[in-house]
């Protein structure tokens, strides 16, 4: 092979490793675009007031309409019933999906748990609207966000952040009880989730 031939050859290898290796992105976001924050208590921000929510401090910080649709209690399989109504009201650009941990202490299966956060992303992109997927702990001592969580991103190639519930929850002067975040709690959250959507090109 001449040398022309080879460098053009190993020049497409690096460019098709660099693509391989690059964090998803999303798309852009326009300043009326809709941010649904899907979740359980986590989410609606048991813990603290409703302007303290994370998703009321990442509305502030991001400038852009966020809608806390969170529900204590819920489960990756009641949010599949309760998901098309949520998109068909609000018709978001962009859904942070934040749920896991209901299923966790109730002891459910991980594999359906990991399916069902599987369909809600489906269910996420075949409305036209794009994920954010947000991992939280394993409710155990020294016990990080399960690896479904980053297996599933790198499935479905969507931006995921696995940390920040984790180490929230680790600090006392963060949380408001063992499973709960308080204020000071959800505003790291807002702060991270606002970092990880400009790296991703969503603002």
């Amino acid at each position: 092979m001449a040398a022309a031939q080879r460098f053009v050859v190993a020049l497409c290898v690096l460019v098709f490793l660099a693509a391989c290796g690059r964090a998803p992105t999303l798309p852009k976001l326009g300043p009326h675009d809709v941010i649904v924050a899907f979740g359980d208590s986590l989410t609606h921000g048991i813990g603290a007031s409703p302007d303290t929510a994370y998703p009321a401090v990442l509305a502030a910080l991001i400038g852009r309409t966020v809608i806390n649709a969170g529900v204590p209690g819920d489960t990756t399989a009641s949010a599949l019933e309760r998901l098309p109504e949520v998109l068909e009201e609000h018709r978001p650009r962009l859904v942070l999906l934040c749920l896991g941990g209901n299923d966790m202490l109730r002891q459910q299966s991980a594999t359906a748990t990991e399916n069902n956060l599987r369909l809600l992303i489906r269910t996420i992109r075949a409305s036209g609207s794009e994920a954010v997927l947000i991992a939280v702990p394993a409710p155990k001592l020294f016990g990080g966000a399960p690896d479904f969580y980053a297996r599933i991103a790198d499935e479905l190639r969507l931006p995921l952040e696995r940390k920040v519930f984790n180490e929230v929850l680790k600090d006392n002067r963060l949380k408001a009880d063992p499973i709960h975040a308080n204020a000071a709690g959800y505003r790291v959250v807002a702060e991270r989730l606002a970092e990880l959507l400009r790296e991703s090109g969503a603002l």
